[in-house]
């Protein structure tokens, strides 16, 4: 049976001029708005033109037999991603994380549009070099990371992935209400909610947290194991502070929620895609099955 050419999906985000237009409808009524707080609008049209100069200069490096496909990030959850395949999100390093958890092992092959501005920690693939990486990609050649992931799982069977962290908290950041289970410990918490991060995201929301309560967790970006760490936990005479932090790499973190209202479970920041964390509800929280298979360039 003849199989499927491999297909390049390429991902994008809105870039910060075109959300200014869609917010302002017209460029004169931005230029305006931008002017009136002294800056200029020139500047994120020249970012704008970075970006959409690299993805045609990126979709043009795909060999000519191949497929392509272009999906925006708000669109992502609604994307059918197939096995053959290979991910070239074009943007800042979040955008990376962005699709990692909608995948299942496909190559990611991250180009950074804007290199004076982005970190380039998960955007490493320069576009003079892409066509070789897709082609050595397809064929298992390809320098390639297998960063490990999170993974969020309730009791009721819904899952959430991550690539940097999982935060179990409350909605509003106030005081999150809950129980905390790790190996033979066990806490009964109020807090500012907890996170779970992986070595990739060790770099991020979990360094800040790790300089502020003083602590130092050593994990890389392909070992298989996550750190929680509890912000802000507060000490009462029901709730205690001693499982603040720890690596966890051959059982999970289960966190019971008492919350009535409000309790969220959500992953790489997005906020607005949550698991609900009401009264009574457990997750699970460990090393995800499979990883993202980053592409180094």
């Amino acid at each position: 049976m003849p199989t499927n050419s491999p297909r390049a999906v390429f991902v994008t985000r809105e870039s910060d001029y075109e959300l200014l237009l869609a917010r302002h409808a017209t460029r004169e009524q931005a230029r305006f708005f931008l002017e009136t707080r002294g800056q200029r609008i020139e500047t994120l049209e020249d970012r704008d033109r970075q970006l959409h100069d690299a993805l045609k200069q990126a979709r043009l490096a795909v060999p000519d037999d191949w497929r392509q496909a272009h999906v925006r990030r708000p669109d992502l959850d609604r994307f059918l991603f197939g096995p053959e395949d290979l991910i070239v999100p074009v943007g800042q390093d979040g955008l990376v994380a962005n699709v990692a958890k909608y995948l299942a092992g496909q190559p990611v092959l991250g180009v950074n549009p804007s290199p004076d501005l982005y970190d380039g920690i998960l955007v490493r693939v320069s576009v003079r070099h892409l066509s070789d990486l897709l082609r050595a990609s397809t064929a298992g050649r390809a320098p390639t990371e297998r960063r490990t992931m999170v993974e969020a799982r309730l009791d009721t069977g819904e899952r959430l992935l991550a690539l940097n962290e999982v935060f179990v908290g409350h909605r509003s950041h106030q005081s999150a209400r809950y129980s905390i289970t790790v190996g033979e410990g066990h806490e009964d918490h109020s807090s500012s909610g907890l996170i779970v991060a992986s070595g990739t995201g060790a770099t991020g929301w979990a360094r800040s947290i790790m300089e502020s309560i003083g602590t130092h967790l050593p994990l890389t970006p392909e070992e298989r194991a996550v750190a929680y760490f509890v912000r802000e936990p507060f000490p009462s005479i029901a709730t205690g502070t001693s499982l603040r932090s720890g690596k966890l790499a051959g059982e999970p973190i289960e966190v019971t929620s008492r919350m009535n209202d409000g309790g969220v479970i959500f992953a790489d920041g997005m906020e607005q895609d949550f698991l609900v964390f009401d009264w009574g509800r457990r997750v699970s929280v460990a090393p995800a099955a499979h990883a993202l298979h980053l592409v180094t360039g």
